[in-house]
């Protein structure tokens, strides 16, 4: 299904870095905007805190792409838990369909689709595997019912049924003394954190009639190269 186009011409069309953004900011993305080592965290950081504000659900949620074995690409959506200079962070089991994906080819996109601000923000880069000691952090932090649901799926492994993966969480939550309390509940050796590595960070700003600022950040070996693409 395509959604239609809006209305005419806006009357403010063709006044420059002054023309009306569609993400309500007047003033429009250019490569100045990036700055700071890596460039692209600050205004990341920003875009953040502003998809926050605005009350997107889940504005920590990024659409995660991976290619398996045989060159085969996948996407799933997964939650950022954490964005620095060395990358960004998600966490997962290692032996489910993504983990097996970066096994095979430790590459990967992110995109953080802000669609009700009319922002994207794309990543791409190498993967490499958190420390022991970062997962281990971020673990305790979960929730216990998280902790338990994650130590009873075999992530990605099919099952025969609802009530079949009920009784698996309701048998690992009795082993550790129950969902609300009990026993401190370890990590599972096959679920743990994941970094990707920035090579190419992309921001995206919708403007009307498609004119849409695109705005990169590519690392080399010297330094990062700031460049204003088209739409």
């Amino acid at each position: 299904m395509r959604v239609g186009y809006g209305g005419g011409i806006p009357p403010n069309y063709g006044e420059g870095d002054r023309a009306a953004g569609a993400d309500g900011v007047r003033e429009n993305l250019d490569p100045t905007w990036l700055r700071g080592d890596p460039p692209w965290l600050e205004l990341f950081d920003v875009w953040m805190t502003e998809a926050v504000d605005a009350r997107i659900p889940e504005p920590n949620a990024m659409v995660l792409g991976t290619v398996d074995a045989d060159g085969r690409p996948a996407t799933r959506t997964v939650l950022c838990k954490g964005a620095e200079a060395s990358g960004v962070v998600f966490y997962t089991g290692y032996e489910s369909d993504k983990g097996h994906d970066l096994a095979a080819n430790p590459f990967a996109a992110l995109t953080f689709p802000w669609i009700a601000l009319e922002r994207q923000v794309h990543f791409r880069g190498p993967i490499v595997h958190v420390t022991m000691e970062e997962t281990q952090e971020y673990w305790n932090m979960r929730p216990r019912g998280s902790q338990l649901s994650a130590y009873a799926s075999a992530q990605s492994d099919p099952i025969g049924s609802r009530a079949e993966l009920e009784a698996k969480a309701a048998e690992v939550a009795a082993r550790f003394g129950g969902f609300d309390d009990g026993d401190e509940v370890p990590v599972p050796s096959t679920w743990g954190g994941y970094r990707l590595v920035p090579e190419v960070v992309e921001f995206w700003q919708g403007r009307a009639n498609r004119l849409h600022n695109r705005v990169r950040a590519t690392k080399f070996s010297d330094g990062w190269r700031l460049e204003r693409l088209q739409p």
